[in-house]
């Protein structure tokens, strides 16, 4: 036995949690016959202090109570929910820096959800993606000690990490100088990557520049350093914002967008293309980067950059650029200068933290609640926006409770709408449909549990 049923929680007068063994996965929470339930919510039940990861499946969104009273696979936690199309459904555990294992999941014939037997201990990963057959996981980290130059300081690489759902098989790289993050953009900073969008064979992820590593700082006698006295003189710092003595923290180059083109997943030979009309283009929340860049039906990418840099204390290292979109058009591996749109400046002076293709030229962005204060960081995003690429039109959306008080990591996007995870202060978590054309959110289904961590689809 891998997981066990939960079988009976959260009563609206909730009062245990009690659990029931099975000795094969056919057993997991079997539907009733006829039971067609392809939506798959990842969900947290708490009882009595104790927390308890659960996949739950319905027969639709929009409506309905879905509890978690005799069905729900029990699982581990995860970071992330990732679907891979209607196929698979992965766990990705961030796991504070370290290796966090990952389990699959697919829907059986009957709809009762399966857990998968394969379990991997992936890289430390700051952002995801998806190609092909593969989910990408990738980090910024140490180099080999053998890479290391005459102070002893190491060189920072990329830490690739590959899951092939089919195949059920994962890689990583390790050793292979090609993964140098070093001087990646030719200004001596070394980068971190944020998201991945496929468009043919090619592989776009933003390259978010970082600043000096000791190594980058060290380099000929410091010539990649603008600014002497940024460069650190003692470790301190924690967390995602941890540094060392001899680093420079932070990009010396602010104004400025990149994005690397890779030929494959295993981001071998790469293009960097460059613009000075916005900032870099990802989402940023403690350590991980957010995915800001999103192909269209037509091949067209939109590459969004939220000017998060506008946040950094010092102001050499601000960004005096608003948030803003452009785009690279399909065929193209350059942006194009005739489309650029300042979303600051439609949305009255606020950014946003999050953004998701939903189809149809639309664009749906999780916005934070004020603008950017130099310096310092916006508290909260618990608004979303539609934003028209066709029309340059930005609306808020209407109807989410004023009780909200958090959204799910990632919506499930079907038929150009958008099925948002939503937490309140009061009652029950929902799933609420956004329609870019009104620019409204409808409350559906409610989910019995205590948070909803993701949703998607899995077919048979």
């Amino acid at each position: 036995m891998k997981r066990s049923i939960l079988k009976s929680v959260l009563f609206a007068s909730a009062t245990a949690l009690l659990f029931a063994s099975c000795e094969n996965e056919s057993d997991y929470n079997a539907p009733s016959s006829g039971s067609v339930r392809p939506y798959v919510i990842a969900a947290t039940v708490t009882m009595s202090n104790n927390s308890t990861p659960v996949l739950l499946n319905a027969e639709s969104l929009e409506n309905g109570t879905i509890s978690p009273v005799n069905q729900g696979l029990v699982t581990d936690a995860a970071s992330y929910w990732v679907f891979h199309g209607t196929d698979y459904l992965y766990g990705l555990t961030y796991n504070d820096g370290n290796a966090g294992l990952t389990r699959s999941y697919v829907m059986g014939n009957d709809y009762s959800i399966i857990e998968r037997s394969r379990e991997y201990a992936i890289n430390r990963f700051t952002t995801y993606g998806i190609y092909n057959d593969y989910i990408i996981t990738t980090s910024t980290g140490n180099a080999p000690a053998e890479w290391a130059d005459a102070n002893g300081y190491l060189p920072k690489m990329l830490l690739v990490s590959l899951l092939d759902t089919k195949a059920e098989t994962y890689t990583s790289n390790a050793t292979d100088r090609k993964y140098l993050s070093e001087n990646f953009l030719g200004n001596g900073e070394y980068v971190t990557l944020a998201g991945f969008q496929q468009r043919g064979d090619k592989l776009f992820a933003a390259a978010v520049p970082m600043g000096l590593s000791q190594y980058g700082a060290a380099t000929d006698g410091g010539r990649y350093v603008k600014y002497p006295d940024l460069v650190k003189t003692e470790d301190g710092g924690s967390n995602s914002s941890s540094y060392k003595k001899g680093e420079l923290q932070w990009t010396q180059y602010p104004n400025e967008c990149h994005i690397a083109i890779f030929d494959d997943a295993m981001l071998g030979s790469k293009k960097i293309i460059s613009t000075d009309r916005m900032s870099y283009a990802s989402g940023r929340n403690k350590s991980q980067y957010y995915q800001m860049i999103w192909a269209t039906e037509n091949e067209d990418i939109y590459v969004f950059s939220p000017s998060y840099a506008k946040t950094m204390t010092d102001n050499r290292q601000q960004t005096t650029l608003p948030a803003a979109v452009m785009r690279i058009n399909a065929g193209e591996e350059k942006f194009d200068d005739d489309f650029y749109v300042n979303i600051e400046q439609l949305s009255g002076g606020r950014s946003f933290m999050r953004s998701w293709y939903m189809g149809n030229n639309c664009f749906l962005l999780q916005m934070y609640d004020a603008p950017f204060a130099l310096g310092g960081k916006a508290l909260n995003a618990l608004s979303l926006a539609v934003f028209d690429v066709v029309n340059a039109t930005f609306e808020y959306i209407t109807g989410l409770p004023e009780t909200l008080s958090a959204f799910g990591k990632a919506p499930y996007i079907e038929n150009g709408f958008a099925y948002m995870p939503v937490t309140t202060t009061d009652g029950y978590p929902a799933i609420y449909k956004i329609d870019p054309e009104s620019a409204t959110a409808t409350k559906g289904a409610v989910v019995e549990v205590s948070s909803l961590d993701g949703v998607g689809k899995l077919l048979p």
